[in-house]
Parts: structure tokens; C-alpha cells; sequence
């Protein structure tokens, strides 16, 4: 373990040339640096966090949907069936054409009651409109609270308005409290994501948001412990700056305040599009290799640093693309219909439009039957009751061999 925490801990990997760990163990009088086990304390608070969720969500965010009169509504269960759930915890979605017809055939189902039932089962596990309006209120108030902080912090610094002091003295640099509360907090809220992703509102992008979370993670831990800590503070700020509004924009949807929600959508992507495409880039990213490359130079955990900052890069780019997607049907439907990170599954609009198909051939097929009973009257006389009748018994031999 020793010869593991050596190789771990080491001196050229870690610092700038000609620092070594025992430069920064010793400070003077009044004087502290960030370290390691400062982290460990981010652990319990994401705990606490998480806590202060589930009561925020229950105490705060429950009355408020109701005040707003969102319901937590049901969706139609489908019958019990050992053989399609089996399937569906395989796959936990519709299998295709193939699987579809040999599923028929072994229950002796219609390929339409087949995949009616695994759209049930799907939507069964849906959560309510009142169980995400409460997950977006409480991103949105922590949002909000931490990203007012970070500017308030942030306005007092120099390296705010000149992004060079992120390098100079470099790594003797003051650790503040409020630079130790500010990013302690930051990474404690992303710890209690990570973990509660895995029981939140399952979304498309459950991969990339996850990667995001453990790029988050570990780039706030790794610039904490190099003492990259201003450059980091301006990394979350920026994060921060849109993330809210998005929030914003989904409690509107969610409210059916439809005009509400088209606004702050409009000003979400003004901002998303702003701060991760253009000031990231051009502002942070720009700083953290190019100016702290002609200030301290280059060494190796300075390339990791800015690798991990590109891996946020490409996932901005990414996102970007989804909201670019999203906001173009909102322009050709005239509204923002839903989040662009909304789930991937069959939703209730999928139900509705697949029971509306079903009323449709259902008036397709009396109107067909009116069409014949007619034709029989004009054709066979008398015969035409005979004829009618011995269609409507086909029809209905139809509609039970299809039920």
C-alpha cells in the first residue's frame, strides 16, 4: 500500500516543477491549502443532501404541485404475465417485428395486444407529472441558491475579471472558506446525483449524464487536490449559470403554464448556448491551456486537468445538439412540447394516439358493414336481411378471433 499510495501521490505527476509536496505541507500561520481529506467531508453532506431533498420534495414541493393542482395521475396496469415480463426485464421495451410474431404465437395473442401490453408495462413504471414537477423544483432551488452563491463569491475575486490570476503564485495559493464551502457543497450535490440517478426519472440520456457526473466528480476533486480551485470555481459558476432556467423552463411544462415555459425555454437556450459553447470555450478552456501554459507551464496532471474539461466540452456539444433539436420542433409545432430529456419510453400520448387508431378501424369496419347491408338490400331484395345478418355473424367471428 505504501509502495501503491507512492506511485499514486507522485511529486512530477501532481505539481509544477520544482514544487513538492513538502513546499505545501507546512504553511505559514493563518494559512491553508487544500487537501486531500477535505474531501472526505463532501460524503456526509450528500447524504444530508439527499435527506434535505426527499423533505424538500415532501413538505415543499408536494403542496406547491397541489396548490397548482398537479395530480400524481395513474396509468392502466397491464394483466400479470410470466412470459412477457420476463421479456420486458430483458430488454424493457418493445421487441421488434420477429420477436413480436413468435410472442403471438406462443400466448395465441394478436401482435397488437402484444405490444399493448408491453406499452402498459411500460408506462406502469412511469413516474407522475407531480413526481417530476418535485424532482425540477428541488434541481431548480439548489440551482438557483448555488449559482447565486458562486457569483457573490466570485464578484469579490480577482480572477473573475482576470482569469490570469487562476495562475499566478501558482500552487501557493490561499484556500478562502468560502472557496472551501463553495466547493465542497458543489461536489457533495453531485455525489447525491450520481447516487440518486439510479432511482430518478429514467431518461435517455441516463449514459451521458452519468459520465457527466463522474467527469464532474472527479474534475472538482482532482482540481481541489492540485489546488486548481480558481479555475474550478469559474468552471462550476459557468455550469451553474443555465441549469436553473432549464429547471425553470420544465416546472412551467409541468404546470401547463404552455407560454411560461415557451419564454424560459427561449431563455435557457440563449444561456446553455451562451456559457458552454462560447464562454466555456473561449473564456475558461482558454485560460486553463493556453494562459497557465506561458505562466507555469505544462506538466502531467495539468494535461489530465485539461482533458477532463474537454470531455465536458463534448458533452456541451452533445446537449447542444438536443436542444437544438428540440427547439426546432418547438418552432414547427408552435410550442415546447416536452424536456429534451424527457423519457425515452412510450408515454400516455403514445396510448392515446394508439387508442384513437384503434377507434379509427373500428368506425372503418362499421362503416364497412352499413356499406354491405346496404349493397345486400339494393342487390337481393328481399334476401338483403339474410345477407346482412350473415355478415354482421362474420364480423363478429372476426372480433372474437381478434380479442
Amino acid at each position: 500500500m505504501a509502495a501503491i499510495s507512492a506511485w499514486f501521490w507522485n511529486e512530477r505527476f501532481w505539481l509544477p516543477h520544482n514544487v513538492t509536496w513538502a513546499d505545501l505541507a507546512d504553511p505559514a500561520p493563518g494559512v491553508e491549502y487544500p487537501k486531500v481529506g477535505h474531501l472526505l467531508s463532501a460524503l456526509p453532506l450528500a447524504l444530508g443532501i439527499f435527506a434535505v431533498r426527499i423533505l424538500f420534495e415532501r413538505f415543499i414541493a408536494g403542496p406547491c404541485a397541489a396548490a397548482l393542482r398537479i395530480q400524481a395521475e395513474t396509468s392502466r396496469r397491464a394483466q400479470p404475465n410470466a412470459v412477457l415480463e420476463k421479456v420486458f426485464t430483458s430488454i424493457t421495451k418493445c421487441p421488434d417485428s420477429r420477436h413480436l410474431d413468435g410472442l403471438s404465437k406462443q400466448l395465441d395473442w394478436e401482435v397488437r395486444k402484444v405490444q399493448r401490453w408491453f406499452r402498459q408495462r411500460r408506462n406502469q413504471d412511469k413516474p407522475s407529472t407531480r413526481t417530476k414537477f418535485c424532482e425540477s423544483m428541488w434541481r431548480f432551488t439548489f440551482y438557483l441558491c448555488i449559482f447565486t452563491y458562486g457569483i457573490h463569491f466570485l464578484w469579490q475575486s480577482p480572477w473573475m475579471w482576470d482569469t490570469r490570476h487562476c495562475w499566478y503564485n501558482y500552487p501557493y495559493q490561499v484556500l478562502t472558506p468560502g472557496m472551501y464551502r463553495y466547493y465542497v457543497t458543489e461536489l457533495a450535490f453531485y455525489w447525491s446525483l450520481m447516487f440518486s440517478q439510479f432511482i430518478d426519472i429514467k431518461r435517455k440520456d441516463f449514459l451521458i449524464m452519468f459520465v457527466h457526473h463522474l467527469a464532474t466528480i472527479t474534475l472538482i476533486s482532482f482540481s481541489y487536490v492540485n489546488n486548481m480551485v480558481r479555475v474550478g470555481s469559474l468552471v462550476m459558476a459557468v455550469h451553474d449559470a443555465s441549469d436553473f432556467l432549464l429547471e425553470a423552463a420544465k416546472l412551467a411544462n409541468y404546470a401547463k403554464y404552455q407560454r411560461v415555459c415557451d419564454f424560459l425555454f427561449v431563455v435557457f437556450g440563449i444561456s446553455f448556448f451562451v456559457t458552454r459553447l462560447v464562454i466555456y470555450p473561449f473564456w475558461v478552456i482558454n485560460s486553463s491551456m493556453f494562459e497557465s501554459w506561458s505562466i507555469i507551464g505544462p506538466y502531467p496532471s495539468w494535461w489530465l486537468f485539461n482533458m477532463l474539461l474537454l470531455v465536458l466540452q463534448v458533452l456541451h456539444i452533445i446537449w447542444s445538439y438536443l436542444i437544438a433539436r428540440i427547439a426546432l420542433k418547438a418552432i414547427m409545432r408552435g410550442k415546447v412540447s416536452k424536456d429534451v430529456r424527457s423519457d425515452i419510453e412510450s408515454s400516455s400520448e403514445e396510448e392515446t394516439t394508439e387508442a384513437g387508431k384503434e377507434r379509427e378501424q373500428e368506425q372503418q369496419r362499421s362503416t364497412s358493414l352499413r356499406h354491405t347491408i346496404s349493397s345486400s338490400k339494393g342487390e337481393n331484395g328481399t334476401n338483403g336481411h339474410f345477407s346482412a345478418t350473415k355478415v354482421w355473424s362474420q364480423n363478429q367471428n372476426q372480433n372474437h378471433n381478434s380479442w
